[in-house]
Formats: structure tokens, C-alpha cells, sequence
């Protein structure tokens, strides 16, 4: 049992929340009661509830959550909610052939080629014009970057109802057009699928804020090729509808 594990197993057991109903309702827990809970287990465990309730993808889930088919969100500053369902979207593969994607630039980007990390593989795919070319967008600038906390609103998710207020949200990078604006997550590996709240929370976020359409994609880089998938929600309130919309991948030439 890894230190994770036997962090969650602590709390589930102080808690009681194996006995919990989750047919009936979620299960609401502090910050200072996991803290509380993992007390004992500074030298063998994970008390920190930022990093215990960083869960992004099914995998990285606890064993008890997996086990239970939970999942976990932020629900205010300090405040989670454990739910039973689906909380997760599949990152499907692009198995079209790559697009060639010419550059605006008529120069290199040198500084782009030190280091390796999401947030420049970003940028430079939008000096390039790639994610203008995608959202076919050309009037997009740069104007979202950096943690920002969330309006109050409601939504429904697996078969509860869920009010959030003040959680704080980060997206990689935010582009606004003359009529839209996007939101982009960013990974810098091979993703198979991504908690939803990463692409719902700010949507929602932005959406409150905007009368603009607003557009989720979510992008790696692999190699030379720039992957773009665009996530929509059928239903503003319904954390459940997320769909793909559109995909593709590029090489620039």
C-alpha cells in the first residue's frame, strides 16, 4: 500500500465514510478534518490535502476511491465533496494524419527549444498560429493565464446537485477573439483521460463572466506533433454532458 493509500484508508476509517449513503447524497469533508484524520501518519503517509485531493485522472485515484467508483471535487476553499459515478472524460487518440501548419512566424524561436515543459510547447504552438488555426479564430490574443477563484453557481453531476463557491481554477493559457473565448489545458505527456472539473470549472467560470461563446480544448505535445481535441457540454448545468467536438493534430512547417 503505497503512502497515498494508507492516507485515504485513514480517513475513510476516521470519518466513517465507508458507511456513508452515496445513493442519497456526497459525501462533504475539510481540509482540517483530513489533516486531522492523518495526523499519525507524518512518517508514512500524505497529509497534505492539496496533494491527497489532486486526482486528475482515474489512475491516480486512491485504491478506496477506485475500488468504491468515487471521485472527489473542490466545492469552496477547504471544502470537498466525495461522489460516486463518473468523473472523468476519455482523451481519445487522433489517428488522422497530422496537419502541416505553416508558421506566421518568418523567424525562429530559439528560446522555445530550452527546456521541455507544457506551458511552452503552448506558447509556441500559439506564435505560430496553430491554435487560431484550429478554433479558426484568427482574432485571438492572449489574455487568461493564472489562478483565479470561481463565482458561485450550480450544477448537477452523477445524480446530485452541487453548489461551488470560490475555488480557485488555473487554466495553461486563455484567448479572447472578437467573439469567443478559449480556455486551454495543457499536458506535456500522453493523456487517456482528464477530470472534467479541469475543463467544466472554468468554462463555467468564464461563462458566468461573459457573453462571448466560450471553447475548452484540451492540448499536448508529442514529439514534433501538436495534438488539440475540443471538449463542449451539451448542458451548461450538467457536469455529465461533457462531448468531443472536434480533433486534430499538427506538424509545423
Amino acid at each position: 500500500m503505497n503512502n497515498r493509500d494508507r492516507s485515504w484508508e485513514k480517513i475513510f476509517s476516521s470519518l466513517k465514510i465507508n458507511h456513508h449513503n452515496f445513493e442519497k447524497e456526497p459525501f462533504i469533508l475539510t481540509a482540517k478534518e483530513i489533516k486531522s484524520s492523518c495526523k499519525e501518519l507524518v512518517e508514512d503517509g500524505i497529509t497534505e490535502p492539496r496533494i491527497l485531493c489532486k486526482q486528475d485522472s482515474r489512475e491516480s485515484r486512491p485504491k478506496i476511491f477506485i475500488d468504491n467508483k468515487l471521485f472527489i471535487l473542490p466545492i469552496k476553499n477547504g471544502t470537498y465533496a466525495i461522489l460516486k459515478g463518473e468523473g472523468y472524460v476519455n482523451i481519445p487518440e487522433i489517428v488522422s494524419d497530422p496537419l502541416d501548419h505553416q508558421s506566421i512566424l518568418d523567424f525562429t524561436l530559439e528560446t522555445t527549444k530550452i527546456g521541455d515543459s507544457e506551458m511552452q510547447h503552448l506558447d509556441f504552438a500559439y506564435a505560430s498560429s496553430i491554435i487560431r488555426t484550429f478554433t479558426k479564430d484568427p482574432s485571438l490574443v492572449l489574455t487568461i493565464r493564472g489562478r483565479k477563484y470561481t463565482p458561485e453557481f450550480s450544477f448537477k453531476v452523477s445524480t446530485y446537485e452541487i453548489s461551488i463557491k470560490s475555488v480557485q481554477t488555473e487554466v495553461d493559457a486563455g484567448y479572447e477573439g472578437k467573439n469567443s473565448v478559449v480556455l486551454i489545458e495543457a499536458k506535456n505527456s500522453r493523456t487517456s483521460n482528464e477530470i472534467i472539473r479541469q475543463l467544466y470549472y472554468p468554462y463555467r467560470q468564464w461563462q458566468e463572466r461573459t457573453k462571448k461563446k466560450v471553447t475548452t480544448i484540451f492540448f499536448e505535445r508529442r514529439g514534433d506533433l501538436y495534438y488539440l481535441w475540443q471538449f463542449g457540454f451539451e448542458d451548461l448545468y450538467n457536469y455529465n454532458s461533457i462531448k468531443l467536438l472536434n480533433s486534430s493534430r499538427f506538424r509545423i512547417v
